[in-house]
């Protein structure tokens, strides 16, 4: 029996590679309905948040020239796929959901991959109609339905035990770097917010988040943890609670531990949500208050991560159509 021919996807939002490419790159993400879900037409959604995008540019340039003028999500991604590249026998190609300049080049390749089935990893370890669906649904728009129809994604593993192992792993690691006693430690784990409507329309992101955070924490017995969302846009409630409000009430529940490290568990590459979020928000308050402020690197090329998502990649056997990721409006 012949065997089957399998291709790989990487995919990820992808991130502003200079300051010029930020106001296409939020005009990309703000306009997708997925991402800020609306009644409005189309078009009408369209031009107003094309409008908001503008305007978010100025703020967020400052940000981005603070942690060097672009996001590492891009050059991150293309060097996960390397190392995965060098162990995998069949082809991978990536995939940036908001750099529409690299979209013309992917289509190209995915349609020059000689395969039975097209395998997708998606970098976001919790699964929601905002990211996973968000890529779920341009491929099937902008794909032909015969190669729609060839892939089979891995949905998401926010409890697998290889992406479990990496995190407790990359914290362990950190903890005995910086002389951290874990009885005087608290870990935030802090993932990124989403409307709080979304679970209305049966995402489960949430409980994907949580499920993430208490498997991880099983390896850290003496420890204090919590989980947190942060980057709160526009005014409807998001996922509670808000990372900077658990931040700013840090004293009334840490139970005198002191130092406080932050774990950004749904990021697997650092973003301005980790680089000046983080970073420069939301350590600066745990600092005001007389506190230890650390944050554990996003997982990016750690040989444990890279690991799991070989494992995940040839392992996994639940794996779910296109068609089964997107939302139904």
């Amino acid at each position: 029996m012949q065997q089957k021919k399998i291709g790989y996807v990487v995919a990820n939002f992808g991130g502003p590679r200079h300051l010029l490419e930020i106001e296409p790159f939020l005009k990309e993400l703000l306009t997708d309905r997925d991402v800020i879900h609306t009644n409005f037409p189309k078009i009408v959604h369209r031009f107003l948040f094309s409008r908001v995008a503008k305007k978010r540019t100025k703020k967020v340039t400052v940000d981005y020239q603070s942690i060097g003028g672009k996001s590492p999500i891009y050059e991150d991604t293309e060097a996960v796929a390397e190392c995965l590249r060098q162990h995998l026998k069949e082809p991978l190609i990536t995939f940036h959901r908001y750099l529409q300049d690299t979209h013309a080049q992917f289509i190209k390749k995915i349609h020059q991959i000689p395969c039975d089935e097209i395998r997708v990893f998606p970098m976001f370890p919790q699964f929601t109609y905002a990211t996973t669906g968000s890529i779920a649904r341009w491929f099937r728009i902008h794909l032909q339905d015969s190669l729609v129809n060839k892939m089979r994604w891995i949905k998401s593993y926010p409890a697998h035990p290889a992406f479990v192992l990496a995190h407790q792993n990359a914290i362990k690691h950190y903890l005995k770097h910086h002389h951290l006693k874990e009885e005087e430690t608290v870990l935030l784990f802090s993932a990124h917010g989403i409307p709080q409507k979304f679970m209305l329309s049966g995402d489960v992101y949430e409980d994907e988040c949580q499920a993430s955070f208490k498997y991880i924490m099983k390896a850290f017995p003496k420890t204090l943890g919590r989980l947190s969302y942060q980057s709160k846009f526009g005014r409807d409630e998001w996922l509670r609670p808000y990372t900077n409000e658990v931040c700013e009430a840090i004293k009334t529940w840490n139970q005198g531990r002191s130092n406080i490290v932050f774990i950004p568990v749904s990021f697997t590459s650092d973003h301005i949500e980790t680089l000046f979020e983080i970073e420069n928000d939301y350590m600066t308050i745990i600092k005001q208050q007389g506190l230890s402020a650390h944050r554990v690197p996003a997982l990016t090329l750690d040989p444990n991560w890279i690991q799991a998502i070989l494992d995940i990649l040839l392992k996994e056997t639940n794996l779910c159509s296109n068609q089964m990721l997107i939302r139904k409006n």
